[in-house]
């Protein structure tokens, strides 16, 4: 069985998740985690993963969003995340690619989302891209000043530097469907050396369809091109990296029992 570490599917239309999930199903896809981008959206992504058994929710504030309110308290975000099927923070980082939102609001949210998770005992997924000196920064930073925390570099795309900097810390690495693109050569260079026991895979649905499927609307049904082009890089069967990547995702989210 494989779990899409990170997809978005209140972003389908209510009438369309019964068969996306069903689609994901027949590929051998078994649960999943919906992701929460604002904390006013917690409880539809609560509501989703209530209504369907093999689907499991995060709550937090996407660094685009990080600037539509005042930045919440640790104490606030952890409130939104006692409900049952909610497993992990965020998702929450920098983005200084889009820069949707000004850095130093993001910063202060990426540090709010930190001391959530280690106020909730849950993992914390972190959204990067070209931040990849702050996010390491700021990762050690937390660290040093309040101990350690679990998290989890979702949709990686970033330099090896954060990948080390992140792994020295405990940290885990999830793959989505940019290990699959052509191009995509220094991504495939890190997969193939992150430590196994420290790999998921995701979809981030409906956004970065993997090959054969790219420019369609993503869905978790297609995790399972990712989990395959990353057993090649390992030398694995997709059987055996799906098994593995389920293991380390119960291992880090532990609330998903």
């Amino acid at each position: 069985m494989l779990i899409d570490s990170h997809c978005h599917l209140d972003y389908y239309g209510p009438d369309e998740i019964g068969t996306i999930l069903a689609h994901a199903a027949a590929a051998g896809v078994g649960e999943m985690v919906t992701i929460g981008t604002r904390l006013t959206q917690s409880g539809v992504v609560r509501a989703i993963a209530e209504a369907h058994a093999n689907v499991w929710c995060t709550v937090g504030i996407h660094p685009h969003n990080a600037a539509e309110h005042e930045v919440p308290s640790p104490e606030a975000i952890t409130a939104e995340a006692t409900h049952p099927k909610v497993i992990g923070i965020g998702e929450c980082g920098l983005d200084y690619f889009y820069d949707k939102a000004p850095r130093e609001a993001q910063q202060r949210n990426f540090r709010a989302h930190i001391r959530a998770a280690r106020l909730a005992g849950l993992p914390l997924a972190i959204h990067a891209r070209d931040a990849d000196a702050d996010i390491a920064d700021i990762l050690q930073d937390e660290w040093n000043a309040g101990g350690e925390f679990k998290f989890l570099l979702h949709c990686f795309s970033s330099g090896r530097g954060l990948a080390e900097a992140a792994l020295r810390l405990g940290g885990y690495v999830s793959f989505s469907g940019i290990l699959t693109f052509p191009k995509s050569t220094d991504i495939r260079a890190i997969a193939a050396d992150i430590p196994l026991d420290r790999l998921l895979v995701e979809t981030d649905a409906p956004y970065l369809a993997p090959v054969p499927h790219r420019g369609k609307r993503n869905e978790p049904a297609w995790v399972a091109h990712t989990a395959a082009v990353l057993a090649g890089l390992r030398g694995m069967t997709p059987e055996e990296m799906a098994a593995l990547t389920t293991s380390n995702f119960r291992r880090l989210f532990a609330k998903a029992a």
